[in-house]
């Protein structure tokens, strides 16, 4: 049932909200710095078409997870300003993770490495944190869709979010889809460990237990440029099912994660070809 805004979560302040596509002026990266995150394996061939359509005005951070086939240095030799790490685990949650310690935007963005994002609707995420705290991407809503799902995985995510609907008294209509924009205020709820694909999972519920404003952006997913996917549709469909149960029974206590005392972490530019540099080590010396 279509609803301009509806209650969402455990606290009645917690707001859900649609956004639209309105001529409003976005808000620049000079009023706020923008964090653009990308988790990236072997993706060299999609990040010679992604890169060059991202604003040099973004602080990119690629995170790599063990490319065979030089993306890490491919995104060196486009971006030399962007910081490249490698992480010291293995999936797309550990990535972004990572990401975001590193991050030094006052609001961030989930970007994937390989090509279904469109560039050109960022602006329109960061619009939509004016007068919110998370702009959720949703290709199910007006002005969104997808030219890459397939009938299997539109399926499963209907299901799925039908489920987190039910079970946390939401109202998302996109629960698996990672193109997202948040406050750096919202680190302190995102999780701790979320290994794989489930991340996108556990950040909408936990966010959906907080006092802070959602808001879905509608969204254009494309097709993958290069390569293949590493989504496993039912492997990690099960994974997000597993999670979505588990959180229904997670405290509010126990929201706030490590990522508590989020402390940014000063990253060179530009990592030396073959550097042993990982994410974690430069965390901890951050810390220390």
């Amino acid at each position: 049932m279509p609803v301009d805004s509806l209650w969402i979560g455990t606290r009645p302040s917690a707001r859900f909200k649609r956004s639209g596509t309105d001529d409003a002026p976005p808000v620049e990266p000079a009023t706020a710095l923008v964090s653009v995150i990308i988790p990236t394996l072997n993706e060299a061939e999609n990040m010679r078409y992604v890169i060059p359509q991202l604003s040099r005005d973004y602080d990119l951070i690629v995170i790599d997870g063990g490319s065979t086939d030089g993306t890490a240095e491919v995104v060196r030799e486009l971006r030399p300003d962007a910081t490249v790490l490698r992480q010291p685990g293995r999936g797309k949650g550990d990535a972004l993770l990572c990401g975001f310690l590193a991050a030094r935007g006052d609001i961030i963005v989930t970007f994937d490495g390989d090509g279904s994002a469109r560039a050109d609707e960022i602006p329109r995420f960061v619009r939509a944190l004016d007068e919110a705290d998370f702009a959720k991407g949703s290709r199910f809503i007006e002005d969104g869709g997808s030219a890459d799902l397939t009938f299997v995985r539109s399926l499963g995510n209907r299901f799925l979010c039908g489920l987190v609907n039910l079970l946390h008294r939401t109202a998302y209509t996109d629960l698996c889809y990672g193109y997202n924009a948040f406050r750096r205020s919202c680190l302190p709820f995102m999780p701790d460990s979320a290994p794989g694909f489930e991340i996108e999972t556990m950040m909408n519920i936990r966010l959906a237990k907080t006092d802070l404003q959602i808001v879905e952006v509608p969204s254009y997913e494309d097709l993958r440029q290069f390569g293949r996917s590493n989504l496993n549709e039912f492997r990690d469909g099960f994974k997000i099912l597993r999670v979505l149960i588990r959180e229904r029974f997670r405290s509010q206590r126990a929201l706030r994660s490590v990522m508590e005392d989020l402390v940014p972490v000063t990253v060179p530019g530009e990592l030396a070809p073959g550097s042993d540099l990982v994410a974690l080590d430069m965390v901890a010396e951050a810390a220390e």
